[in-house]
């Protein structure tokens, strides 16, 4: 069973090698997207404002962005009340189905950029990348297999060498290459394998999701494109967004979902005070009618069922802000251990492979001496 273990170890490792490689490299430089975005792209990111300056009302700031790019329709907007972060809003452009994003000051109203695709700043590409290498929902499926593999990998790893733990920090420094390769490759493996193995089934999860959703929404090939609000003119999205933060006892909203398809309505997603470190920025929801603007539903976190709260936590376990800077720089240092355990596992395999080659020729020389 182990020699088996081992073999397939080893053909996962060499058949989902590059795209494992792809999403460990940019799954490491996005852990700090937000920062890196923020040095780069300081005018649209960046905001300044006093800690008592208001946010200035949600209509205002829709109304503003639409009037400066009437060919669009509003998908989503991201919200921030930290004084230093800029809102972001979402546009479709009429009549397709291409996204666009819009960087807004929430207190002065001023529109700081003007529509990008989703794609267009690198780390929106590397984003991109690291989802579906930059095949939409093919892509995404393939992302999905390698990370079944990778979760295959971690698990299987850490049951082959489950007895390395005795000897964990032991480098045969001394020893030949192939020794010193196996050591490293073994270290290296142990000490990643939980992040990793996490990694892989929070990723898996999502593309799954992601996947489902186009075949069951877009499966016929039938897309409805917006070309006109799907919500009545009169509705107050600021009222609505104060609804909703009275609706549930400390709710922080920080996206809204536009109603952008027919069988969607207008859905706030928000934090509250919690004693879970996991629950994420937009664990608890607030939906209401597009039509009428009448509460349809809530869900608070922390009365929520415990098959919600596991699903919830996925986005800080695969991102590893869920401990601050240090839980970051962990995430980031050990997402990218997979291009040291493809370095040492190809030449080890290699090794292999040439002293079969080797021993062959040995026993052939042999037959033939006969």
């Amino acid at each position: 069973m182990r020699k088996s273990l081992f073999k397939w170890h080893s053909y996962g490792a060499l058949i989902a090698m590059l795209p494992i490689l792809i999403m460990s490299i940019t799954g490491s430089i996005l852990v700090f997207k937000v920062e890196i975005d923020s040095l780069l792209r300081p005018n649209h990111m960046l905001v300044e404002a006093l800690p008592e300056t208001p946010r200035i009302s949600l209509d205002t700031l829709m109304q503003t962005t639409l009037s400066e790019n009437p060919e669009y329709e509003l998908g989503g907007w991201e919200l921030y009340d930290d004084k230093s972060r800029s809102d972001a809003a979402y546009l479709i452009k009429r009549g397709t189905d291409d996204w666009h994003k819009v960087y807004v000051n929430q207190y002065s109203g001023q529109l700081l950029s003007q529509p990008y695709p989703m794609d267009h700043f690198i780390t929106d590409w590397l984003l991109e990348l690291h989802y579906s290498f930059l095949l939409h929902v093919k892509g995404a499926s393939v992302a999905f297999v390698a990370a079944l593999v990778m979760l295959f990998l971690g698990i299987s790893g850490m049951i082959l060498y489950r007895r390395f733990w005795a000897k964990l920090f032991t480098l045969r420094l001394g020893a030949v290459k192939r020794i010193l390769y196996s050591d490293i490759h073994k270290m290296v493996g142990i000490i990643s394998s939980p992040v990793l193995i996490i990694l892989a089934f929070t990723g898996a999860y999502w593309n799954i999701s992601g996947i489902i959703h186009e075949v069951t929404e877009h499966g016929d090939g039938e897309h409805v494109y917006i070309t006109k609000p799907l919500y009545r003119a009169d509705i107050s999205f600021e009222a609505l967004h104060q609804q909703a933060t009275n609706e549930i006892s400390s709710f922080k909203a920080g996206y809204l979902a536009m109603p952008h398809e027919p069988d969607r309505d207008i859905t706030f997603y928000g934090e509250v005070d919690s004693n879970n470190p996991l629950n994420s920025e937009y664990s608890s929801i607030v939906s209401f009618d597009k039509t009428t603007g009448v509460l349809l539903s809530k869900q608070d976190i922390r009365e929520a069922g415990l098959l919600t709260v596991f699903l919830d936590s996925f986005r800080k376990l695969h991102f590893g802000y869920f401990g601050g800077l240090i839980t970051r720089i962990i995430w980031c240092v050990l997402g990218l251990m997979p291009v040291m355990l493809a370095f040492t596992g190809l030449y080890l395999y290699w090794q292999r492979r040439q002293s079969k080659v080797q021993s062959k020729q040995k026993r052939q020389q042999m037959v033939n001496a006969i």
